[in-house]
């Protein structure tokens, strides 16, 4: 009952939320905290949101992500991720310890642990909305995935100090064996759940194994006192990766559309339960008799920090970002010429050596393109700066410590004021900011030119197929014909409705247009591998294949 009533109210919440033009995290996280006064309200274990919610929106999250673009920006989002949270916990711990002298420095370095993470929510749903560059979107998001694995491998080693004398290079070496131990398995789990699924051929059954992966890669990570969740992120980027090359379409749909749903859930009950929590930690003050009035007021202190470390951070490396886009303009030029010149030779010694080289060349040639024409800068380093929000899983972290920490009502209630405020000031403003900065978006021409040069590139595969199955005498030509019209026509009409109902041969139809689009697949990840495509644009085109693919699917199984 309790979980319907919850179903509904996210639903109402989220309707509510579009229509007066707010982030639904926003609302959701005022709406928990005004039904924390109502008597009996839920409170959550916070392990189960560590360990049951988290590994499932970060996988979901992970297959999203286009991994082109996370390599490109590695160096950035590690950055953020990785020297940024290191610097957030080092500021708020030695504000914290001289503000809170009983608690000790390990302590205040676990509070400051717990406040690294960013939530990105609700910040890329802001800045999809308005129109901000893919890139910049990708990065919050990257940074978003990763951060949470580096604070919370901080704050497990923050708390063992507490207990006992830990060396800096202790955490280090733990740093390290968590981080590489994590990516081990999660490549590992990653590739077995792609082709466990792979085999399987029914949407149910693909769709039930995902949901199994992240707790798969979590779980056992765990138990080696690695990081679960960048386990569960490597191996959904895995599976983001390699699952269009074997996984069935319709299957991929059916899968994107159950994950989509079981995201939004999650992502609003988490916020809505951090809401709820603030009536719980103002009684747990009450009940030590601390000052609430003190702890909050620390809380905005530690928010303030937060963001003034994460501006002043994100300055130098907005600068970078910006010099290397300078300096990929002024090597794109000398890339063209090697690429053509190596492409030259490998079609005169057709040598898998020289492919190989000539393939590296590609990419660095389309690397440097992305970073010439995708350029990032100050307007969208404000916004970057300002988006570095924190939420539930803050709040959760935090929650997670023993119960008998040091100070422990108290630093719960510092957390949460933090959070609150960093989602809600920084969020609430972050359109205004926008606007006002007036951040240039993703070019639209140059998208389209994408787009008609992809689909000509799809549609040469299709008549090379075509040919070939008319060369060899395979199928009727009425059945040939008919193919050529429902694929080729709406490819070079830039994707027009694919398809129709056939000749009357339905099965030769069915295995001709089957084969046709395997060899628009392949040109498509070809295409992917090359790089030389954005994936906004590499999207749109997999979107129509899929849904070709999957009317085909579904006339084959009528057909049985």
């Amino acid at each position: 009952m309790i979980g319907s009533v919850g179903v509904v109210g996210i639903v109402a919440v989220a309707v509510l939320a579009r229509r007066i033009g707010l982030a639904a995290p926003f609302v959701l996280v005022i709406a928990g905290i005004g039904l924390s006064w109502i008597p009996g309200s839920p409170q959550v274990d916070p392990e189960l949101i560590l360990a049951g919610v988290l590994p499932l929106l970060l996988y979901a999250a992970a297959l999203r992500m286009p991994v082109v673009d996370l390599r490109r920006d590695i160096k950035a989002i590690s950055l953020l991720a990785f020297v940024l949270v290191v610097a957030t916990t080092l500021s708020v711990g030695l504000l914290v310890d001289a503000a809170l002298p009983g608690l000790g420095l390990p302590g205040s370095f676990a509070l400051g642990a717990a406040l690294g993470p960013t939530d990105a929510v609700a910040a890329t749903s802001i800045g999809r909305r308005l129109g901000l560059p893919s890139r910049l979107l990708v990065i919050l998001e990257g940074e978003g995935l990763i951060n949470d694995a580096s604070s919370l491998v901080l704050l497990r080693s923050a708390v063992a100090a507490v207990a006992a004398s830990v060396s800096v290079w202790h955490v280090a070496g733990d740093f390290v064996y968590a981080v590489a131990v994590a990516v081990a398995m999660g490549w590992v789990v990653g590739h077995l759940a792609v082709a466990a699924r792979a085999r399987l051929h029914d949407a149910q059954l693909t769709t039930a194994v995902s949901f199994a992966v992240p707790f798969a890669a979590f779980l056992p990570t765990e138990a080696l006192h690695a990081s679960g969740v960048l386990a569960v992120v490597v191996a959904g980027l895995t599976g983001g990766q390699h699952d269009p090359e074997v996984v069935r379409a319709s299957d991929r749909l059916a899968e994107s559309v159950n994950w989509g749903t079981i995201s939004f859930l999650l992502e609003s009950a988490v916020f809505l339960l951090m809401g709820l929590q603030l009536r719980g930690l103002l009684d747990e003050v009450d009940a030590v008799h601390a000052s609430v009035e003190t702890a909050v007021g620390l809380g905005a202190l530690v928010a303030l920090v937060i963001l003034a470390v994460r501006l002043v951070f994100v300055a130098p490396l907005v600068m970078m970002l910006a010099k290397e886009s300078e300096r990929a303009e002024e090597l794109e030029p000398a890339f063209e010429k090697i690429r053509r010149e190596v492409g030259l030779k490998a079609r005169v010694a057709k040598s898998w050596r020289v492919e190989g080289v000539l393939h590296k060349i590609d990419r660095k040639s389309a690397d440097a393109a992305f970073a010439a024409s995708e350029r990032l800068g100050w307007r969208a380093g404000v916004v970057l700066g300002w988006a570095g929000m924190r939420g539930a899983i803050t709040v959760a972290a935090a929650q997670s410590l023993p119960e008998d920490f040091p100070l422990r009502p108290q630093v719960l209630l510092v957390a949460f004021t933090a959070a609150l405020l960093t989602l809600l000031v920084p969020g609430l403003s972050l359109p205004t900011v926008i606007r006002a900065l007036k951040v240039p978006g993703d070019d639209p021409q140059a998208d389209r030119k994408q787009l008609q040069d992809l689909l000509d590139s799809l549609a040469l595969a299709a008549k090379e197929e075509l040919a070939a199955a008319r060369a060899a005498d395979e199928f009727p030509d009425d059945v040939l014909d008919q193919v050529q019209k429902d694929l080729l026509g709406p490819l070079e009409s830039a994707g027009q409705e694919r398809g129709g109902d056939g000749p009357a041969d339905r099965d030769d139809y069915v295995n001709l247009t089957t084969r046709t689009l395997a060899a628009e697949r392949r040109a498509l990840l070809a295409a992917r591998a090359g790089g030389r495509y954005s994936t906004r644009v590499l999207r749109q085109v997999e979107r129509r294949l899929d849904q070709a693919e999957g009317r085909m699917q579904q006339l084959t199984e009528m057909a049985e």
